[in-house]
């Protein structure tokens, strides 16, 4: 048949509408394939996947078990992450006839009596909803028991309920430790996982400890098993932490300051322990404790959230007469630089010093002693604890050399300066300077300043400041760098280590320090101001402290900074321990003293702890015929101090 004109336009049409059909499928293949293909991809495995976050162990803080030589050194956490699991359903996965049973199976495995805030969930139209929070491994077993078999017999996919993992902060001794460790709060940053450190070293070293999440795709489907898919990024853990603290000694200083605290009714203390040749702290308590697992009720209340601070960096005192240890190494400081000059040294230790005059250049009253005494030496000076000697021996030194001079040895030993050591909120302190004044218009270095810091007043310092001078005089002259970290780990590799021998510098010649150390042994026998002090078959050598605190801008007669500083053993030293109560009652013991006065309720603590840290320690007692010959000494002391003072 021949074809129409007509046949032919009819035909022109048809292919032209089925061309412009072809290009608008292709058009949309295009759109859908190409532009929206993300688009279509992850609403179609959002209905058989799942991508949930496989999260990462912040790191662990453990304890130092290096410190006796020749013991096994097992790890021992101080704070570590426990695995948990949160519980998941996907409720548009579950038939609505099998809703109702299978909440109120799941709510008997929590001991939930009330079904309905759950069962809510159940109802919601949702690919996941959290159910339960922080579950343990056996009560995730008993769940995925139950449902595996529930969910065949109902043919049920499985992962309708599943769990996630996550790691939840544990202390395995409670409240050990938690002004130093602090913690992190409960919720967590939903995006990264990352804690939210609150202080402590959770805080300081929170950039080590933190680590990275991964990625899971978790399978909709009744042929995948439970926890079963693929994992597209790998979590990274935090570094571990290994600490210069023993969790031993931890005990024993924490144990014995509680009970030192009651015993003279304080308002609260703390004490640390420090290797002096390391500048290890090896222990550092604080009464009242601070617990990290009930954060939340320290921070809502003003009372108790002064007791989540470490005192011992972030509150500056005045430290009183365990200053004049310092002092006497300043002064010996002063003798070399003039021998080295060719001239008379500012003094010597067995020197008569005159002490009956308390008159000094600025001062509108006499520096005063407990009792009065006519004339001293050094060993007196330190057993007295006597303001009027130091005063004599600084008025030699600022005749001799200056003001100047004198704050610049202050500021060698380190007061008015950070330690550095790993704890937020360290403060400086406050060493005056001469020619500065204060925010009231007052100079801060008057005439009479000398004379007050002698005897430990007019500076402010805090306490890992003054066991970092101490262990100068106990090491053998060298200032060595406070730390309470050992090493930091990550898989294996060591990204800090502290461990390694370092070079101090020397400040302080060897003899002069046993000559001070043997000047402290007096403070603690019969005739110093701190018998409590002295450790059954030990030696040792410290000093005692009683400071007022200022109270609305005032020193106060009736609230005290009570502290005792010192070392053992005396000829080798293992540790130097610092004590300090704060408030300690004002009243009068009988047979004993003042209750406030640092060598009353202070030393004991030290000797209590003193003794039982050595004996952990494995040091031999040393005070056996050499507590003889010091009681010789002491006899000597004694009588030659009658006799100058009658």
């Amino acid at each position: 048949m021949k074809s129409t004109s007509s046949d032919r336009k009819r035909l022109v049409l048809v292919a032209v509408f089925l061309f412009g059909l072809n290009v608008l499928l292709i058009l949309q293949f295009y759109k859908i394939q190409i532009i929206q293909q993300e688009k279509w991809t992850q609403g179609a495995l959002a209905q058989h996947q799942k991508i949930v976050v496989e999260t990462f162990r912040r790191g662990t803080i453990y304890s130092n078990t290096t410190v006796k030589e020749g013991h096994l050194q097992e790890e021992q956490p101080f704070v570590l992450d426990v695995l948990k699991f949160h519980l998941y359903i996907d409720p548009n996965s579950i038939p609505t006839s099998e809703k109702k049973a299978v909440c109120k199976k799941i709510c008997q495995f929590l001991n939930k009596a009330d079904e309905k805030p759950i069962y809510q969930e159940f109802l919601k139209k949702s690919r996941s909803r959290k159910i339960a929070v922080w579950l343990d491994k056996d009560q995730k077993n008993q769940i995925l028991s139950w449902w595996r078999a529930y969910a065949k017999q109902k043919k049920i996919v499985s992962n309708a309920v599943y769990f996630v993992k996550e790691y939840q902060r544990s202390y395995p001794f409670g409240a050990m430790l938690g002004q130093v460790l602090q913690t992190v709060q409960d919720i967590k940053d939903p995006k990264t996982m990352q804690a939210y450190p609150i202080g402590g070293l959770e805080l300081s070293l929170n950039n080590f400890l933190k680590g990275k999440i991964g990625k899971k795709i978790l399978q909709r489907s009744a042929r995948n098993p439970m926890d079963s898919g693929v994992v597209i990024n790998q979590p990274e853990d935090g570094a571990d932490v290994y600490l210069t603290i023993n969790h031993y000694l931890q005990a024993i200083v924490e144990e014995e300051l509680k009970k030192g605290v009651e015993v003279s009714a304080a308002k609260g203390g703390w004490a640390i322990i420090m290797d002096p040749f390391n500048g290890n702290i090896l222990a550092l308590a604080q009464y009242p404790f601070f617990d990290p697992r009930k954060y939340r009720e320290y921070f809502n209340s003003e009372e108790l959230k002064e007791h989540a601070k470490v005192k011992a960096v972030s509150d500056a005192f005045e430290p009183a007469s365990i200053f004049k240890v310092i002092t006497t190494a300043i002064c010996m400081q002063a003798n070399d630089e003039l021998i080295q000059k060719n001239k008379a040294p500012l003094f010597t230790p067995e020197e008569k010093v005159p002490t009956s005059n308390g008159h000094f250049p600025g001062r509108k009253k006499p520096l005063r002693d407990g009792r009065l005494h006519k004339f001293l030496n050094l060993n007196m000076a330190l057993q007295k604890s006597s303001n009027v000697y130091f005063g004599q021996l600084i008025k030699r030194v600022i005749d001799t050399f200056g003001e100047n001079w004198y704050r610049e040895k202050l500021l060698q030993f380190g007061f008015g300066q950070k330690t550095n050591v790993e704890l937020p909120a360290e403060t400086l302190g406050l060493v005056p300077t001469p020619g500065k004044k204060h925010q009231n218009g007052t100079l801060e270095w008057s005439k009479s300043t000398p004379y007050s810091l002698a005897m430990g007043h007019n500076i402010l310092i805090n306490s890992i400041q003054m066991v970092k001078a101490f262990s100068v005089i106990a090491n053998g002259g060298f200032l060595v760098e406070p730390t309470l970290i050992r090493k930091i780990q990550k898989n294996n590799e060591v990204i800090l280590d502290n461990t390694i021998e370092k070079k101090y510098p020397q400040i302080l010649k060897k003899e002069h320090c046993d000559r001070i150390i043997h000047g402290m042994r007096f403070v603690t026998k019969l005739g110093g101001s701190s018998p409590g002090g002295n450790i059954p078959g030990y030696t040792e050598a410290g000093k005692s402290g009683t400071s007022e605190k200022i109270i609305d801008g005032k020193y106060s007669r009736n609230h005290f900074i009570s502290s005792f500083i010192g070392l053992a053993p005396a000829k080798a030293p293992r540790l130097v321990l610092l004590v300090c109560l704060d408030e300690p009652e004002v009243k009068w013991v009988p047979g004993r003293g003042k209750n406030h006065n640092g060598g009353i309720c202070s030393a004991p603590i030290f000797k209590d702890i003193a003794k039982r840290a050595l004996e952990y320690l494995g040091v031999e007692p040393d005070d056996n015929q050499k507590v003889k010959e010091f009681a010789y000494e002491t006899k000597e002391l004694r009588q030659l101090h009658k006799k100058w003072n009658l």
